[in-house]
């Protein structure tokens, strides 16, 4: 995944400029950073791509249709505009051609990014390229009405190519296409350095870093904290809150493995029973957990209904008792399949229905999972569709795992004072307590937040764990030379736990940060590896279709993003390449210290973290291990 600057698209952004900024974020490698409209010296290109093996590449989006252009030549074409009236255009693949040449210029005047010497001196030290995107012209229409004779093809992308939902789409080819945006022949012969690409950005874009500002949105960040088969072995007290929770509006803050969400799904669940007429929402923001919250629900009513007859069981005619209706959705689907919205829209609907302008059905009781995820817009709009009368909220978090700092206070986004109506969960059930004393020391060191850690508390506030009742292995910690033998590593541990230890293939994970760079293909040598030895395996975070097809039982190993594994929970962890921890466009290490965290807590029982390299954080690993090591041999 690339990293994007502004980290989200902007709400003016055309249909097209949106479709080109998720498939760049999504498909380039994670050390290519893609500028989306950046203000470089009075000039605004729609996207300027930079990386290492790359370089840097300008693209320019037109939305134009065929009934669009009236002409088009290699220099201007003839549109309808506005009100249907004609209008002349540069040719796009020119209009980008000079966006590059004002970049270039810009660029020369730094000596650090000019070669000294050779053929190549006083030029650029690496190629610029650039092109054309016509977000809604196939490659048919590019071909049928010659406009590849005013454009190369490949210079210009059209819908099949850069659209992932079409049957055409290929992320080889998309890159392919970028690499070779090039009218000169120019390939590097060795990558940029991270000097060299500080240098363009802050030449470019001296106002902008990628910094502790910077939140990367990621549509997949719900937590179902226990796997089902674990459901039925939980403290009974949580059981009994959610069941004494009270009405009205409540807030649950709890450490990683505490119930959360558990406590979330049974609420839910009774309150369904108890208010046939009522219409639940339960919202989250992952994808492919939204599916899997589905099924935990399911379970849930099921169990709650199933308890609600056992006083009746000689009367078997008795038909069951309905139930009200609970709807599930990660938020963007809640605005895309029920509200029938695109995010740009949701300020002006969220104003309508204040107003008391906009006839949409209110539900009865909302309840929200890892709410310290959720914009302070998307909390203002889900106020607004909760009956008045019933003010029935609850929202569940954990800011331990607040990788996106969302700024908010509870009172001001969503009128409802949580003050004196919350609940602390501060015992891990989930995790042994090897797993959660390495995890919360590993958390304290290396996070900035460890001045806000108290044992009880409400806003602002992370807490701390308390002892969990489960005992197990320390954690593994293992230096290699290279990242194929961390792999090889991994699978040989993972067949022994499958043999030895009877873990089912689907009760592990490998949990990677950075899918490839412009110089390693991570991810091709996981599957790669767990394919030589036979070990079955589902990449989870591949794509949007693969987060909806999700299923935890298959027999599979999972791999996935240390993101999109923030709703799920393992036997066996295995977080590799840890060394690419701080993630070097990264600059939020507190960021990055979460998420190393969140990783640790998706463990049962066995957790395995693995390098071949160096960082800030493999660096406090190794300590571990020396410590370790000194335990283990005066305890001989």
């Amino acid at each position: 995944m690339a990293q994007t600057v502004p980290a989200t698209i902007k709400r003016t952004a055309t249909a097209g400029e949106r479709v080109m900024f998720h498939t760049l974020k999504d498909y380039l490698p994670d050390d290519y950073i893609v500028y989306y409209e950046p203000e470089i010296h009075g000039r605004r290109p729609d996207f300027v791509i930079i990386g290492p093996d790359l370089g840097l590449v300008v693209l320019e989006v037109k939305d134009w249709t065929i009934g669009t252009i009236v002409q088009a030549t290699k220099d201007e074409w003839v549109i309808f505009g506005k009100n249907q009236q004609q209008a002349f255009e540069k040719n796009p693949y020119k209009k980008a051609e000079e966006f590059t040449f004002h970049i270039m210029n810009h660029l020369k005047q730094d000596s650090n990014l000019i070669n000294a010497e050779g053929k190549k001196k006083h030029h650029l030290k690496f190629p610029c390229g650039y092109g054309a995107v016509f977000s809604r012209l196939h490659t048919e229409d590019m071909t049928k009405h010659s406009l590849y004779n005013v454009i190369s093809p490949q210079f210009c992308f059209a819908r099949n190519e850069i659209a992932p939902d079409h049957e055409d789409f290929s992320e080889e080819i998309l890159i392919e296409k970028i690499v070779n945006m090039f009218k000169v022949n120019f390939r590097l012969r060795e990558p940029l350095s991270q000097n060299d690409i500080n240098a363009i950005r802050g030449n470019l874009l001296p106002e902008v870093r990628i910094s502790a500002d910077y939140r990367e949105p990621v549509p997949h960040q719900d937590q179902i904290l226990l796997s089902m088969h674990n459901l039925k072995t939980m403290d009974i007290h949580q059981e009994n809150y959610a069941k004494n929770i009270g009405d009205k509006n409540r807030l649950i803050r709890g450490v990683a493995g505490s119930g959360k969400t558990l406590i979330l799904a049974t609420r839910a669940a009774l309150l369904a029973r108890e208010n046939p007429d009522w219409n639940i929402l339960i919202l989250c923001y992952n994808i492919s957990l939204a599916r899997y919250l589905q099924q935990l629900i399911d379970i849930k009513v099921e169990e709650i209904n199933q308890e609600g007859h056992q006083d009746s069981l000689f009367d078997e005619e008795e038909p069951d008792e309905p139930t009200g209706k609970i709807e599930v959705f990660n938020f963007h689907a809640l605005l895309k399949q029920k509200l029938k919205i695109s995010e740009d829209q949701l300020e002006s609907l969220t104003l309508s229905l204040e107003s008391n302008n906009q006839l949409i059905e209110k539900y009865d009781a909302v309840l929200i999972d890892e709410g310290q995820d959720f914009e302070p817009e998307w909390l203002k709009l889900i106020s607004n569709l909760l009956n008045p009368s019933t003010q029935s909220l609850l929202l569940v978090e954990d800011r331990a795992q607040d990788i996106y700092k969302r700024k908010r206070s509870y009172i001001q986004d969503i009128g409802l004072n949580f003050q004196g109506r919350s609940k602390i969960l501060s015992i891990n059930y989930r995790n042994t307590q090897q797993i959660v004393r390495f995890a919360w020391e590993f958390y304290q060191r290396n996070s900035m937040l460890e001045d806000k850690v108290v044992e009880q508390g409400f806003e602002g506030d992370i807490i701390a764990p308390k002892t969990t009742p489960r005992k197990g292995p320390e954690p593994f910690i293992y230096k290699v030379n290279n990242f194929k033998e961390e792999m090889q590593k991994v699978s040989q541990i993972i067949k022994k736990l499958h043999e030895k230890e009877n873990v089912p293939y689907d009760e592990m994970v490998i949990l990677y940060r950075v899918k490839r760079l412009s110089s390693k293909d991570y991810i091709g040598t996981i599957q790669h590896t767990l394919k030589q030895q036979d070990i079955p395996h589902y990449w989870i975070s591949q794509d949007p279709e693969s987060k909806r097809n999700y299923v935890k039982n298959d027999n599979q190993v999972k791999i996935s993003t240390i993101e999109s594994s923030k709703g799920l929970d393992f036997q066996a962890v295995f977080i590799v390449n840890v060394d690419n921890m701080p993630f070097f466009l990264q600059e939020d290490e507190n960021r990055e210290a979460a998420l190393l965290y969140i990783a640790m807590t998706r463990a049962h029982k066995y957790l395995s973290l693995s390098y071949s390299g160096e960082s800030k954080f493999t660096e406090y690993l190794d300590e571990i291990k020396d410590e370790l090591r000194i335990e283990k041999r005066d305890s001989v």
